[in-house]
């Protein structure tokens, strides 16, 4: 995914309002009146059995804390300042004595470089995540603990929290070099807060100390966390994408070894993630803590394979994104990983007698975990680079194993130079699959529904890899039903797609929204996921053609007054004028005076500085102020702007309705790599049109903004840098019919993302059905989010007798409806 700003800074609260995804109606009827037409005797195109997948990433503690069902923290004493500035090797431990992590020759293995040396009568305590261990009475869990100790020591292992043990206390006798030691516990009383302690009689050293719930997902060693499990597994998901992300292909790109120095802050590299666990690298995570990569490469193949899911992992290309954008050059490197890459396929695939398919066996799967796609890369920006070397692993990869699909990318977003050039490259080449990511407004998605109607179809299939609207309330998940019925309209040409992130823990939040949320001792989906299920589960298997009449379109001019701000930048602003098109002067200052006509309501520093407006905090995030009147249009809008200091450049703003909704020319974003004209709708920003560029620091420059209508023209120091024409309806009610072979069913799924019904006409086109249909509803307030004690959005199952070749249906206001009904 991509880590742009304002992504990042979004809270799980942070939703949009009702009215950007829909103008209030014209009247205050409850209903509005539709038609929906369906052509069974026409075929449209087959839907795969992948349609719908997952995609996994190690973001918000997925893994370690989260699906991973490990309960103690930094259980191999790796943590370091490589992962978070704040961690130590005893980060979430306590010592009651002396105790010291040590890297020297008397570690585990060279691969495990820390350990704990416990002095005699010491104890050390760990907090587990969250608010600490939970357990639940009568429950088992199984601890481990690899201890060296030469002249022999008791172990005291206690489980327990503020209120007293959780269960009877074990004894473990230790003596001589590593070896590694268990006990079992059963839970006494069930508690969120546990804590797990462990002393000693005499001098030890401890490593790889471990609590795992007996009751992990299918009851597997080094297993996963059951309940997550099976939240992802009633997805019914058709593939599994893992490991990431940003993960991938950020960091170095060497190995885990004397020669690279231990490099702490690697890409993701399967190699470092398969074996006995203790003999697994540690690495920093890209977002910020530690992963012990305790879940693997094997753990996902074998996750795949239990939920019936295709797999399909995602290699480093040797070219950094998410902001790093550095290609590396250095073909050795770049072979040994491709290299790797042949040697994954082999593990997947390879019979017994292969080097890495014995090693697969040995891990306890002698059979092949079937393999059919793997993914190079993860939203490079730098697409000539990245291709160059991509073009490098399909060939080697296609020479050896031609029946794997590799797919390639498009960059971090859905439209832009990144992705033109991207995609004509793709395009160029014949690249089977291309993956394209976006992270959009709710009007965005309402906006987009007909985006792949237009894709060549003779050209490369799209897998959409990553999307979301950008909140988790009902009227996020309901822009993203709404597209989804294009997803499938278009299932010729988008092969697989699947939502991100996949999973959250409360406590640990790097991005939201997320699909599915937890803490340790609970977990829910929201209201995106329940949207995802209900269509994951009910795909059909071709589309039955059909169509459906539109909801008035209500437009005018863009309005709004304009802003100033910067992101991470101090800057400069002078010689504002707004002036209409008819030559009125709307807004003119100099700043000779003072800035009076100016409202702040972002972050930062404002001052009038020598007839600049000067916001100085070079640390300051959206600092944006603003000035005029919300009810002018059509203007022309003249700033002059020089950047002081800072990572970024300007940021110009038209349309502004509040602090919410409007649209700004963002120059020099992204850590000053790219231009970028994004709207904002109630908080949530999309990308109307993007370039390449930076801003210099100490040069002046010339913006200009003509605003005609709903097009816009931006000029840069009297250059026209680009236009566009902001005039997609968003069409709140959204349909699709597709026809299950196996039941020979019709599935009618109808989206209604508005505050009215839709009393709808449905013609099924002469098909002879039962009269009575299954009906599956989702419908809820728009502001509705799901949390672990309430769930508004829920699925609703009725009987619906009034089906015939011609009948009426009342879709519920804000809702999603599919109705099951049989052909006979």
């Amino acid at each position: 995914m991509s880590r742009t700003r304002w992504r990042l800074g979004l809270s799980v609260t942070a939703l949009l309002t009702a009215s950007a995804l829909l103008p209030s109606p014209a009247h205050a009827e409850a209903v509005a009146d539709y038609t929906i037409t369906v052509d069974p005797s026409d075929r449209g195109p087959t839907i795969d059995d992948t349609m719908y997948g997952v995609f996994y990433e190690d973001i918000n503690r997925a893994a370690d804390g989260g699906l991973y069902a490990e309960l103690v923290q930094n259980r191999s004493f790796e943590y370091s300042t490589a992962d978070n500035a704040s961690y130590t090797p005893l980060t979430a431990w306590t010592a009651d004595g002396p105790a010291e992590v040590l890297n020297d020759d008397g570690r585990l293995n060279e691969r495990n470089r820390n350990y704990l040396s416990l002095a005699a009568g010491s104890t050390v305590t760990n907090a587990g995540y969250n608010t600490g261990i939970h357990v639940e009475k009568g429950e088992r869990y199984d601890f481990s603990v690899w201890a060296r100790a030469e002249n022999g020591t008791s172990l005291t292992v206690t489980l327990r929290d503020a209120a007293g043990l959780l269960a009877k206390v074990r004894q473990v006798a230790a003596k001589g070099k590593w070896r590694k030691y268990t006990a079992t516990f059963t839970a006494t009383r069930t508690s969120n807060r546990g804590r797990l302690a462990v002393a000693t009689t005499a001098p030890a050293a401890l490593d790889m100390v471990s609590l795992f719930p007996r009751d992990t997902y299918r009851h597997q060693p080094n297993g996963l966390r059951k309940d997550l499990a099976e939240k992802i597994e009633a997805l019914d998901p058709g593939f599994l994408r893992f490991p990431g992300g940003c993960l991938v292909n950020t960091g170095s790109m060497e190995d885990y070894s004397a020669d690279s120095g231990w490099q702490r802050k690697r890409s993701y590299q399967w190699k470092d993630t398969i074996g006995p666990v203790e003999e697994r690298a540690t690495n920093a995570n890209f977002w910020g803590y530690n992963q012990s990569y305790g879940l693997g490469y094997y753990e996902y193949f074998r996750f795949a394979e239990d939920i019936g899911a295709m797999p399909l992992p995602v290699v480093p290309a040797l070219v950094t994104g998410c902001g790093q954008n550095r290609a590396v050059d250095d073909d050795a490197l770049l072979k040994r990983h491709i290299q790797d890459t042949l040697d994954l396929i082999e593990f997947a695939n390879g019979p017994r007698t292969s080097e890495w398919g014995k090693k697969r066996a040995e891990m306890g799967h002698p059979k092949p975990f079937r393999l059919t796609h793997l993914e190079v890369g993860n939203e490079e920006n730098l697409p000539e680079e990245f291709f160059a070397r991509f073009e490098q692993f399909r060939a080697a990869i296609e020479a050896k194993y031609p029946d794997i699909t590799v797919v390639s990318n498009s960059g971090p977003d859905d439209s832009g130079t990144i992705f033109d050039t991207a995609w004509q490259l793709n395009r160029e080449a014949g690249v089977a699959m291309v993956d394209e990511h976006y992270y959009n407004s709710p009007q965005w998605f309402l906006q987009n529904n007909d985006r792949y109607d237009s894709y060549d179809r003779s050209g490369p299939k799209v897998f959409l890899g990553e999307y979301a609207s950008q909140g988790n309330a009902w009227k996020n998940a309901l822009a993203e039903a709404a597209f989804m019925t294009g997803l499938e309209r278009n299932a010729d040409v988008v092969k697989l797609a699947s939502y991100a992130p996949l999973l959250s823990n409360e406590d640990y939040v790097q991005w939201s929204p997320d699909l599915i949320w937890f803490n340790n001792h609970a977990s829910w989906g929201s209201a995106n996921y329940e949207v995802q299920r209900l269509f994951m589960n009910n795909t059909g298997d071709r589309v039955v053609p059909s169509t459906a009449t539109g909801t008035p379109a209500v437009s005018g001019p863009i309005t709004g007054a304009v802003g100033l701000s910067t992101w991470a930048t101090s800057a400069a602003y002078d010689d504002v004028r707004v002036t209409s098109a008819d030559g009125q002067t709307l807004l003119s200052d100099d700043f000779s005076g003072d800035a009076s006509q100016w409202t702040r309501s972002g972050a930062g520093s404002w001052t009038v500085q020598d007839g600049q407006y000067v916001q100085t905090d070079a640390a300051a995030e959206n600092t944006m102020v603003t000035a005029g009147d919300p009810a002018w249009h059509d203007y022309d809008l003249h700033v002059r702007a020089t950047k002081k200091s800072g990572k970024e450049g300007f940021l110009v703003a038209f349309g502004v309705k509040d602090t919410g909704n409007y649209y700004w020319w963002n120059l020099g974003g992204w850590n000053n790599t790219r231009s970028a004209v994004e709207q904002a709708s109630d908080g949530g920003k999309s990308t109307l049109l993007s370039k390449a560029g930076s801003i210099e620091t100490g040069r002046a420059y010339d913006i200009d903004v003509k605003v005609r209508g709903r097009q816009v023209t931006l000029y840069l120091d009297g250059e026209e840098w680009g236009s566009f024409t902001d005039d997609k309806p968003a069409e709140p009610f959204r349909q699709i019919v597709t026809r299950d072979d196996r039941t020979g069913e019709l599935i009618v799924k109808v989206v209604n993302a508005q505050d009215t019904a839709a009393r709808t006409a449905v013609d099924l086109g002469g098909a002879k059905v039962a009269p009575r249909a299954r009906v599956t509803t989702l419908a809820a307030d728009q502001d509705a989010v799901n949390t672990e004690t309430d769930a508004p959005v829920t699925p609703v199952t009725s009987t619906f007798s009034g089906v015939a070749s011609e009948f009426t249906y009342t879709f519920p206001a804000n809702s999603v409806t599919f109705l099951r009904i049989r052909q006979r």
